[in-house]
């Protein structure tokens, strides 16, 4: 029979009282939210700052120790020149700040880099910018609790070799409070994060003061560093030193990819903290780097730049030296919370595109996306672990990800501005992501961020070649293997949606015969009950026996003719004892006569203990069925439960 004509049907809806009980994860997490409390969940400018800046505001603790890495190698005498790089590296701050503000009120749903690449350059741009980012929140969270214990290290040396295990509880640590919710997660981060700020303020206003009266001397015993053979110094190692440095403007983008986090208006919001932010991370950054060159800090793993620099601005490690190392330690723990905002976040508009799968893109109990929170924790402790917590080790492979998304992310604005130079006042083109209109000045906006997609690219390739032996070509390799596998999981969805719809369908087959087929192994009240069942679908009943014992098999046609009311009763002789391989060609069997429209269920009872343990007793006949029958169309497994008391 073919369905030609939709039938009316009647729609009720219901609300339910069921409110989940009291568990574990509650009593770690906090209660369930309910999805009407949405709204209330989001957050202001002032714990937006706590949340998505940590990471830039924290990269100050390991920038400019990488400039002066790298500036060290040609011999501590050039040490001076990092002063020029990091104001090099504000000027590209600049830049990047004004294209992701811009990219904030063009693109209010958030998404960044992922998006704009999206609707300007196309899916693989796309794909490839969210695979950088995705690998870079990973790192974020590597790098930066690395970092935090590095500090921690500094100040209490004796903990050097326990550094792998307090990095990897302090992942979980944070990964446990961002599954609280985004708004218990600023609130608990808010108070650290601006300890960080007051404490570092004040280190550098006091450090320029007594740079300014002469009273700054050189760092007291600074650590011993073994350099070898210098290098002369080349424009191509001061790139790499600029490269290195530029570490520290890797979080400017988080706080376009959260914006949906943001109470309303959201995009003001958004765009106001992120000129906070920047104007704090581009102030901090010069301070700190010319503080450095004025003591004559030696970049070491044994004590960070920043440690000198407290301990020589406050005379020694009192009490506001170990508040500022303490300040600094929980800001870089602060920073990999930012990746835990915004992974979660990029990961679940990958799997709405159909790019990652799915259950990334529903929210947990309590309005978070955990498993996009769980799965970034359980990768950025494998690193951690396989790198032994080493900064070193871990920033080659930080920031061409980050540098990459940047490129594309401000190539896909310049793209955008050229689209909006090109229409007509009063004219709208509606894309997935954003509304375009005519701007004023669209060509200064192409033309800046053009210039800064070229340097970000110039970065990125500046990066990759000197990183490339250390460690970047993980990272130069992982990054199209990721956007691959994007892609194939996009054509599995694809290929599934196609399937399933119901576009030119015609109409629907009705079922027009059903073949019940029950798998006994003896007849029971079990048995009883699953033929009562398949009477309710089906007059065609048929009981199968594999037959491993005749004796026993015996016993089964004689209950079956009392028990069995006249349905017929199948024994396969199986002389090798094999019970699957029989009963599957059975199915066959039937299924080679079966005309279309023919369904075939095999109902199986199944015993259901008391206890767990008792289930453990007993073969799981449906299950094995249904893994065997799973790709076979028209088949259908049925298990008939028989709760034994």
């Amino acid at each position: 029979m073919i369905k030609t004509e939709p039938m009316e049907t009647s729609h009720i809806v219901q609300d339910t009282r069921h409110v989940p009980r009291r568990n574990l994860q509650s009593m770690l997490i906090g209660r369930p939210l309910a999805t009407a409390d949405a709204p209330h969940q989001t957050i202001g400018k002032l714990i937006g700052l706590a949340v998505f800046s940590s990471d830039a505001l924290s990269s100050v603790a390991y920038g400019p120790q990488e400039i002066f890495l790298v500036l060290a190698l040609t011999g501590l005498a050039n040490l001076h020149y990092a002063i020029y790089i990091a104001l090099g590296i504000a000027l590209l701050l600049a830049i990047l700040t004004f294209s992701y503000e811009q990219t904030i009120h063009a693109y209010p749903g958030g998404g960044g880099a992922y998006i704009v690449a999206r609707d300007n350059l196309g899916e693989l741009p796309a794909q490839t910018a969210g695979a950088a980012l995705l690998t870079d929140y990973v790192l974020t969270v590597s790098v930066s609790i690395a970092s935090g214990v590095a500090q921690l290290i500094s100040a209490y040396p004796a903990l050097y070799a326990y550094r792998v295990e307090l990095a990897v509880g302090m992942i979980l640590f944070i990964m446990l409070i961002n599954l609280r919710g985004v708004k218990e997660s600023g609130a608990a981060f808010a108070v650290p994060t601006y300890f960080f700020l007051v404490m570092m303020s004040i280190t550098i206003l006091i450090g320029l003061v007594r740079a300014v009266t002469g009273s700054l001397t050189p760092v007291v015993d600074p650590p011993v560093i073994t350099i070898g053979l210098t290098q002369p110094l080349t424009i191509l190692l001061i790139l790499r030193a600029f490269a290195n440095g530029t570490s520290s403007v890797t979080g400017v983008e988080a706080i376009s990819n959260g914006i949906t986090a943001f109470k309303t208006p959201r995009s003001h919001n958004a765009g106001l903290t992120l000129l906070w932010m920047s104007g704090i991370l581009g102030s901090m950054l010069v301070a700190i780097t010319f503080l450095a060159g004025h003591i004559h800090a030696i970049p070491a793993d044994s004590e960070t730049v920043i440690s000198q620099i407290a301990r020589t601005v406050y005379d020694g490690r009192g009490i506001l030296y170990l508040a500022t190392i303490a300040s600094t330690t929980v800001i870089l723990m602060m920073a990999a919370n930012t990746a835990f905002a915004d992974f979660p976040r990029l990961g679940a508009l990958h799997a709405g595109d159909g790019f990652l799968p799915r259950q990334l893109t529903f929210r947990g109990s309590r309005l978070v996306y955990s498993r996009g929170i769980m799965a970034l924790a359980a990768i950025a402790s494998f690193l951690v672990i396989l790198f032994k917590a080493s900064v070193t080790a871990l920033i080659p492979l930080y920031a061409i990800g980050v540098f990459l998304s940047f490129t594309l992310s401000q190539a896909g604005m310049a793209r955008r501005w050229w689209k909006c130079g090109h229409l007509a006042p009063g004219v709208e083109v509606v894309e997935p992501g954003s509304t375009l209109r005519y701007e004023k000045g669209w060509q200064t906006k192409m033309i800046i961020n053009g210039f800064g997609s070229f340097s970000t690219a110039l970065v990125t390739i500046i990066f990759a070649a000197s990183k490339f032996v250390e460690g970047a070509w993980i990272v130069i390799l992982l990054t199209p293997l990721l956007v691959t596998i994007f892609f194939s999981i996009h054509h599995h969805y694809k290929h599934l949606a196609k399937q399933l719809s119901l576009d030119n369908e015609l109409g629907v087959v009705n079922t027009r015969r059903n073949r019940v087929i029950i798998a006994i192994a003896g007849v029971h009240r079990g048995t009883l009950k699953a033929l009562q069942f398949a009477r309710t679908i089906s007059d065609d009943i048929t009981a199968v026996h594999v037959s491993v014992d005749p004796a026993e098999t015996a016993k089964v046609e004689s209950k079956w003719d009392y028990w069995g009311d006249g349905y017929r009763l199948v024994i396969l002789n199986s002389p090798y004892r094999l019970f699957l391989e029989p009963l599957l060609d059975y199915i066959d069997k039937i299924d080679a006569i079966s005309q279309p429209g023919d369904l075939i269920t095999i109902v199986v009872p199944q015993f259901v203990g008391k206890h767990w343990w008792t289930d453990l007793l007993h073969t799981r006949t449906a299950e094995t069925l249904r893994q065997a029958l799973l790709h076979k169309p028209n088949v259908v497994i049925t298990e008939v439960p028989y709760q034994v008391n």
